[in-house]
């Protein structure tokens, strides 16, 4: 990659003295074809997708079918009706979840490293519908226990109904067997959901040669606008499914006593759609599709080994997951002692050097609460990255922690 090259494709790393942004995890920076994609259709063609004829509705609806095949080529989807379009991979997980009809005795499984998306829902249909969600336990160092799924997978038997897991998880950065867990979940014919939130920005995602059901992810992470994301299903499932938004567009017809449904991905995509992030969507997959994703997450590691190694031995300040940042991808979340409070080391390293990263819990309560931690510091870095900006995070960060003990 031509790092020099692709930093000028981004505003906010052009100015004079630019940021260390280091929050990718939580979204990304738009390149220009993406604010330019989003600006297009406000100034140029204003129209309404998919309803009106006229020229600006023609465009619309054109441009975001070319965005829906650009989707489905990024995934190797079998089908552009198996993409649609929903606000963040929230809302596709939860589609998932209360889409899908269920038994009293059906058994969930997910794992003790989940995003609230991937927790909430279930634990919502625990409450409400009875269904038993379990939690399978990870390894001390957080990474999968493969052993442990098994056993839990041959406990629930033929109960065993959906395995919801993250491919990447947010916290840690630590990538989870797909194929392994979707191999063994299949010996109980059960549904596999993957959270991709973490996956599809930094690698290769093949959901075929992963044999999963489902696969949600997050525009906004990938390059994209705001108030963007998808939901990949496997067709049959897709229109064997309720959707949790009926109205406009997900019908074929009504009448005042009954109503056919459309077919998926209209199906899904009920009201009047977020035109300017659909089409924009299009602009920041082709930017993706341009780069050797392998390259990037190689690019990623590198960068974490930079971080990781500079912040390991510091007093009061240890990583989360394996020491070795090959396991962690871009991301490097750090466990600080009581004398260190995250949130006002984020705001020093942001006003001393503008080094951008996360404080907190990261929408991962579940895996701090059952640990009596408070949260954490999590730096993570993208392709546009840069050895100095991850340099700049280590000084500062190093010299917060001596300045605070």
């Amino acid at each position: 990659m031509d790092l020099k090259q692709l930093r000028e494709d981004f505003p906010a790393l052009c100015e004079e003295h630019p940021v260390a942004y280091l929050d990718n995890a939580c979204v990304t920076l738009r390149p220009h074809s993406v604010i330019n994609a989003i600006s297009d259709y406000y100034t140029k063609t204003p129209g309404c997708g998919g309803r009106s004829v006229h020229r600006y509705g023609t465009t619309v609806s054109k441009t975001i079918a070319q965005s829906r095949k650009t989707l489905a080529g990024f995934f190797n989807a079998p089908s552009v009706n198996e993409i649609v379009f929903t606000r963040n991979a929230t809302h596709s997980l939860n589609q998932v979840a209360k889409g899908l009809s269920w038994n009293k005795d059906d058994i969930i499984l997910t794992t003790d490293r989940e995003h609230n998306s991937n927790l909430v829902p279930w634990l919502q249909l625990e409450q409400e519908q009875g269904v038993d969600h379990r939690v399978v336990p990870s390894n001390a160092d957080n990474t999968f226990d493969l052993e442990a799924f098994e056993s839990m997978c041959s406990e629930a038997g033929n109960r065993l109904r959906m395995v919801s897991v993250s491919q990447v998880g947010n916290l840690d950065g630590i990538e989870t067997p797909i194929r392994e867990i979707t191999k063994i979940a299949k010996d109980y014919d059960a549904l596999v959901c993957i959270d991709g939130a973490q996956s599809a920005p930094h690698m290769p995602v093949d959901v075929q040669s992963m044999g999963i059901d489902f696969f949600a992810f997050s525009i906004h992470k990938m390059l994209g606008p705001s108030g963007m994301g998808g939901l990949w299903g496997k067709e049959d499932l897709l229109n064997s499914m309720r959707t949790i938004q009926s109205g406009g567009q997900t019908v074929k017809t009504s009448h005042y006593d009954r109503f056919e449904w459309a077919k998926s991905p209209s199906k899904f995509e009920g009201g009047l759609g977020h035109f300017a992030g659909m089409m924009a969507t299009g602009a920041a997959i082709d930017y993706l599709s341009k780069l050797d994703m392998n390259q990037v997450h190689e690019h990623e590691i590198n960068l974490n080994r930079i971080m990781s190694n500079g912040v390991k031995d510091l007093d009061g300040v240890s990583i989360i997951g394996p020491e070795d940042a090959s396991q962690r991808g871009g991301i490097c979340s750090l466990l600080l002692d009581e004398k260190l409070p995250a949130h006002d080391i984020a705001l020093l390293l942001d006003e001393v050097s503008g080094v951008m990263v996360r404080s907190g819990q990261h929408c991962v309560h579940s895996w701090f609460n059952s640990r009596g931690y408070n949260g954490s510091l999590r730096a993570s870095a993208y392709f546009y990255n840069t050895e100095e900006d991850v340099k700049r995070f280590v000084d500062t960060f190093s010299e917060a922690v001596q300045a605070f003990q």
